[in-house]
């Protein structure tokens, strides 16, 4: 598998396709590239790993790099490495949530932004405190109790309940993609990249010069909310819910997902 190396971190890749449009898939927490491979709309499309996730990888030495504003410098350099043009950028989940920071930095890179199930943040200065608090005490727990413990309470979470219903096999491909995560890193992120680490994006979202299409499972009403709130904000975008599918759309239902992409 290619690597592009961005401040000594090799970011592994892999590019199908060709021609126009280029598509660019950002993948959730504890997960990969691998999660968006299914995904196959026509064009250009490269898959990455973030920085610190995916299978046994390399633990980054500076947590800090984590942070909203490295991650999205970054991704800019790794894209420019590549020279690509008119990027249709697809977030999920954490990957959408850096999809939107990036299209508010770097709106002239891209064509489009395509976020699935993701956020602006929190707004409220207590909500914020209270999710780093959380998040602080998911990374502790990574640290003293290990991976397998932590991914067995992880996966029970209401947000994935609709994932119980998918075939056995792709249980057991998630499963074992989240648990072969490198600690460390995972912490690291819940740190410095968690929801109330995040900076606070809602007051910037009528500046957004990118155009957005926003996907979201029917069965997710936390983000389906959030979505819709987006939405009346949001300049040039438009949703879409797939129904009986929960919060990883592209996962549950693969082939609505893709037929979304083809209509933009």
């Amino acid at each position: 598998m290619p690597t592009i190396e961005v401040n000594g971190y090799p970011y592994a890749y892999t590019c199908e396709g060709a021609g126009a449009p280029t598509w660019v898939f950002l993948h959730g927490f504890l997960g990969s590239q691998a999660d968006f491979a299914s995904i196959k709309p026509q064009g250009t499309r490269i898959y990455l790993d973030l920085l610190g996730l995916g299978v046994d990888k390399p633990t980054v030495s500076d947590p800090h790099r984590f942070a909203a504003a490295t991650q999205v410098a970054e991704l800019h350099q790794f894209l420019a490495s590549l020279n690509l043009k008119e990027i249709r950028l697809v977030g999920y989940s954490m990957g959408a949530r850096l999809a939107l920071a990036y299209a508010l930095m770097y709106p002239e890179d891209l064509a489009q932004v395509i976020l699935e199930s993701g956020t602006p943040g929190l707004v409220e200065p207590q909500d914020r405190q209270d999710r780093q608090t959380a998040d602080a005490a998911k990374a502790e727990r990574i640290e003293t109790a290990g991976m397998p413990a932590f991914i067995a309470e992880w996966e029970q979470l209401p947000m994935f309940a609709s994932q119980q219903e998918l075939p056995i096999a792709q249980q057991q491909f998630m499963h074992q993609q989240r648990v072969q995560q490198n600690p460390a890193n995972v912490a690291a992120s819940l740190r410095e990249f968690g929801t109330g680490q995040m900076p606070n994006y809602w007051p910037d979202l009528v500046t957004l010069q990118v155009p957005v299409t926003l996907i979201n499972g029917a069965l997710d009403k936390k983000f389906l909310g959030i979505a819709e709130r987006m939405q009346k904000q949001l300049e040039q975008s438009q949703q879409f819910v797939v129904p009986s599918v929960g919060h990883n759309v592209h996962f549950e239902a693969p082939e609505q997902y893709t037929a979304i992409l083809a209509q933009l």
